[in-house]
């Protein structure tokens, strides 16, 4: 079937909507994005298909990722009449028990993450859509977990409620109607204007009205080709992997509004290729859209055509940025080049083109559909919308949140994530990739937008965020980063190049103890040289991490320079272990860890610890629960 109007859109949606909402028999589940199967999503899902083969009263469905991957895998089970029910850890060896207990009404509370309403309500709060549904008592619903109750989910909107292999699932969420409304209105220049108003920026790091670069690419003459930067290489960072993996659908219906407005023909992804998994729904999804007649020549029976092809990068980080991306997609090096020529104005094959990221596209079918002014009310004066984030490092709720722009960071990582874990006290938070800024507490008030996060010297970036608590070195951290920036650089221009391993050279022998006075000078001297005179945005923001870390934790540079001393036990040339005897309950448990035996004592006596058989693994101090083993 070749859809040819909304009405066609509607035919499908009347179909499917009632599997998804009220299913004739009992609904599974199984979140199988990357972090669910990682975390045994796959074996449990495989176990419940061979126990219910076939429809026999019980339909075994996959989804893609709610965001809470700390709790993976993630199971929702339910049926008409009843709340959905979100099982957590349900691997292969409780998936059937859990499919019992629904069915019975028992439920082991362990298990249990929280009851739904019904997922109709992603896009805006309503009333119970269940009616008269009986909620199930002592079982929390979604909205009140601190982790989503301040979330509001557009770009991620469908992911984790849909089967991401399956196209007429995405068109019974209202899938396409964006598109054929777009289309069928023939109007452009009220697309563009549209997202103009809305105030969507990219979401890949630049921030860059979406609008602007839409309408200005639509104004050049020539091939006009639409480009997806899905080459997410911030290390923590897994928003898109997390959409396309969940959701592929949406970001094609973004490119295809796109391309629409601007007048391309052509689009492209440039995923990873470490993303084998979404790289598999992609090309799933391209097809359904193909058979469908939603991508290819004459879409709908109007004259306008577009095709999307898939491309996969080879790992560089520096593809990530527009011009290198686009130079690979070419077939060569990726390499940036001066900005003085726009991609929009020449861009892939020295052709108008537009570049967007996974997140951005997947905002747009949302915002066509509920209009302007619905999406500008979201965020704050100059970051509208909403932004999804990473959550990952020392902190409790793992996964991925989206929240509207302008909440503050406390909120994120102390509601949301849950804080710091093992009583630790927070120290800062990274965000923006390894060219971000490293926030200390006094900015945990600070409202998350593009403007707040650069005027204390951070970046929003792709949406990773990094929390590290009071056993991290903050002249590490800046090492670390450096490490990876140099690894990651073309090597094209002298400032990134020479820079960056100068940058490096520094701050390891800071951390090996050889570090000198004049030291931090000259890191800042060579970070402001760094920032001017870099040639991408690899280069201009890749001093970050460094400034950061010295303008809030420059004590911690002194120590390690000055004392010799790593105040956070990282540094293992400037730091050891001990025992405190009064502290020291003689548990065993340091000792019996130890790898090199370099603990010794009797039990419910104080410990000794031998200086030169131990190697500073951290075992001890990690496991120790009395707070005995000291850093000195």
């Amino acid at each position: 079937m070749k859809i040819q109007s909304v009405q066609d859109l509607k035919k499908i949606s009347q179909t499917y909507r009632k599997n998804i909402y009220y299913p004739e028999s009992l609904k599974v589940n199984v979140g199988m994005a990357s972090c669910g199967i990682a975390a045994g999503a796959q074996a449990a899902y495989e176990k419940a298909l061979a126990d219910f083969p076939g429809n026999n009263g019980v339909q075994i469905s996959r989804t893609g990722c709610i965001g809470f991957c700390e709790v993976e895998p993630l199971v929702e089970i339910f049926e008409t009449g009843k709340p959905r029910v979100i099982y957590k850890h349900i691997t292969a060896d409780k998936i059937l028990d859990a499919i019992s207990d629904y069915r019975e009404g028992h439920f082991n509370k362990k298990w249990i993450l929280c009851q739904m309403r019904d997922p109709r309500n992603i896009l805006e709060n309503g009333k119970n859509p269940l009616g008269d549904v009986e909620p199930y008592e002592g079982i929390s619903f979604l909205e009140d977990i601190p982790f989503y109750k301040n979330q509001v989910k557009i770009a991620m909107r469908n992911c984790g409620y849909i089967d991401p292999d399956s196209i007429e699932e995405y068109i019974a969420k209202s899938g396409y109607f964006a598109f054929l409304k777009a289309l069928e209105g023939g109007q452009p220049d009220q697309v563009i204007r549209t997202v103009k108003e809305s105030g969507l920026r990219g979401r890949g790091g630049g921030g860059f009205p979406a609008g602007i670069k839409w309408a200005t690419c639509a104004k050049h003459h020539g091939d006009r080709y639409i480009i997806c930067n899905a080459d997410e290489g911030d290390p923590g960072a897994y928003m898109d992997r997390s959409i396309l993996e969940g959701d592929p659908h949406t970001v094609l219906e973004g490119m295809l509004i796109a391309g629409y407005a601007i007048g391309s023909r052509q689009g492209s992804i440039y995923v990873r290729n470490e993303y084998p998994l979404a790289v598999k729904r992609l090309v799933t999804a391209i097809r359904q859209a193909e058979k469908y007649g939603l991508l290819g020549k004459n879409i709908a029976g109007s004259d306008f055509s577009f095709d999307i092809k898939i491309s996969t990068g080879a790992g560089a980080f520096v593809c990530g940025e527009s011009t290198a991306l686009m130079s690979s997609l070419e077939g060569k090096v990726g390499r940036p080049r001066a900005k003085y020529v726009h991609t929009v104005e020449k861009g892939f094959r020295d052709s108008p083109s537009n570049l967007n990221n996974v997140e951005t596209y997947a905002n747009v079918p949302a915002i066509i559909l509920k209009g302007a002014d619905w999406y500008a009310q979201k965020g704050t004066e100059h970051s509208k919308g909403t932004k999804v984030f990473s959550l990952v490092g020392k902190i409790k709720n793992t996964g991925l949140v989206e929240v509207p722009m302008g909440i503050p960071l406390r909120e994120i990582v102390f509601d949301m994530g849950g804080g710091v874990p093992k009583k630790k006290e927070f120290k800062a938070v990274q965000t923006g990739g390894p060219s971000g800024g490293c926030i200390p507490e006094k900015f945990l008030d600070l409202p998350v937008d593009f403007q707040k996060l650069a005027e204390v010297g951070s970046i929003m970036g792709s949406g990773g965020m990094i929390v590290m608590d009071q056993d991290t070195c903050m002249v590490d951290v800046a090492r670390y980063f450096m490490d990876f920036l140099k690894e990651e650089s073309c090597g094209q221009c002298n400032p990134c190049r020479e820079g960056i391993t100068h940058v490096l050279d520094i701050l390891t022998n800071i951390c090996n103890g050889n570090g000198k006075e004049g030291d931090i000078e000259l890191l800042e001297e060579l970070g402001s040289m760094i920032q001017k005179f870099s040639l991408c945005g690899l280069g201009t923001s890749a001093p970050n991490p460094v400034l950061t870390t010295i303008l809030y934790f420059r004590d911690e540079y002194e120590t390690h320079i000055r004392d010799k001393k790593c105040p956070a036990g990282v540094c293992k040339n400037l730091f050891y272990y001990e025992i405190d005897e009064e502290a020291c309950t003689g548990c065993h448990v340091c000792l019996r860890k130890c790898p090199q035996e370099a603990i010794t004592g009797e039990k419910k006596k104080p410990h000794m610890l031998d200086q030169e058989k131990c190697i500073k693994c951290g075992i001890c101090y990690d496991s120790c629960k009395f707070n005995a083993v000291m850093i000195k």
